[in-house]
């Protein structure tokens, strides 16, 4: 059952397993295990980017295609549901269209960028990826009367997923079903979709396709592959999958805007947690977000725990000062470059 599920991708590491199990458990009772706004929000975030930093794998770890652009898709994603959620105030069919939206915009720009770009080298089609995804956030803070320019768009989502809406009335374990519980298994519950739909498709004969190209492009060719056909479908397929990631994150957030979604910081973010993680793998994903996410959310709070606790040591608190958390988490960064070069799923599974 559950190597059916996995589409016969097993994690084929105890340790490995164990992370992955943990990460499940804990994204899925956060709620319970972790009460509070921020912790939740967290959460939902990690929700968010473990599925789109596996549909970029999807991208650069399985078929070898560098883009910049993955931004723009997610960000397509969001503005879909916020414009849609503008005409339409807390209803249903503006989440449902606005997603239906946004996912067929990107899978039909994604075309048009895959139809001129993959036939040239791929440090071409990088670079006008990042053109065009350079313009696109132009453009979205521009068009003020459309996107809300640079100050975004601000919506109501239905009732059913707002505070103010009482499932049950007692609470459980101490916290309230409402409707910003519903939004949060709403977001995870749509991500664990998501991710083992992306787990079916690189595990089927088409993702072994997708690797051979990665491997040598000359040779798949020769065997009778149409190597532009399958990257087109891989980068469209990718851009779907980031635009659903853009929707949900839109929903929980009630807010849309260039520097939440289509922010060349978003995209770097994004090639962080892949390389942690480990390419080529959906697992990667898994571990890069979370590990990311939190370290970027907490880090900052450990370290000033860590300089209170060490005040009357020299230098040391100065050396942890919480001002400093950029700082660590790039060295942090270039650690796990160094001692795990093909990522930690990479490092578990060769160390099993």
């Amino acid at each position: 059952m559950l190597n059916a599920l996995l589409s016969g991708d097993l994690p084929r590491s105890r340790a490995l397993t164990l992370i992955l199990l943990a990460i499940l458990v804990g994204l899925a009772f956060a709620p319970f295990l972790f009460p509070g706004t921020r912790s939740l929000n967290t959460a939902a975030t990690v929700c968010v980017f473990i599925v789109l930093v596996a549909s970029y794998d999807l991208l650069l770890g399985y078929t070898g295609v560098v883009s910049f652009a993955h931004t723009m898709f997610y960000g397509i994603g969001a503005y879909g549901v916020a414009i849609l959620l503008e005409v339409w105030p807390a209803s249903w069919s503006g989440i449902l269209l606005g997603s239906l939206a946004g996912l067929a915009v990107s899978i039909a720009l994604a075309f048009v960028i895959a139809l001129f770009s993959l036939r040239v080298r791929s440090i071409f089609f990088a670079m006008v990826t990042l053109a065009v995804a350079s313009a696109f956030m132009i453009l979205a803070s521009q068009l003020s009367g459309l996107t809300g320019g640079e100050d975004g768009l601000s919506y109501r989502v239905p009732r059913e997923l707002g505070p103010a809406f009482k499932l049950i009335d007692t609470e459980v374990f101490g916290v309230k079903i409402d409707g910003r519980l519903l939004n949060y298994y709403l977001v995870f519950l749509a991500s664990v979709g998501l991710v083992l739909l992306l787990l079916r498709f690189v595990n089927a004969p088409f993702g072994r396709v997708l690797q051979a190209i990665r491997e040598n492009t000359f040779r798949a060719e020769a065997i009778g592959y149409r190597t532009v056909i399958y990257r087109t479908i891989a980068v469209c397929l990718s851009a779907g999958v980031a635009s659903l990631a853009g929707s949900l994150m839109a929903i929980w957030l009630k807010y849309t805007g260039p520097d939440t979604t289509l922010s060349l910081t978003i995209m770097i973010d994004i090639l962080l947690m892949l390389v942690i993680g480990g390419m080529g793998s959906i697992y990667g994903a898994v571990l890069g977000a979370t590990l990311f996410i939190l370290a970027r959310n907490y880090l900052q709070n450990l370290m000033e725990i860590g300089a209170t606790a060490l005040g009357d040591v020299p230098l040391l608190p100065a050396l942890i000062d919480p001002d400093r958390w950029l700082l660590w988490l790039g060295v942090l960064f270039i650690l796990s470059v160094y001692f795990f070069p093909t990522g930690i799923v990479g490092r578990l599974r060769a160390g099993r």
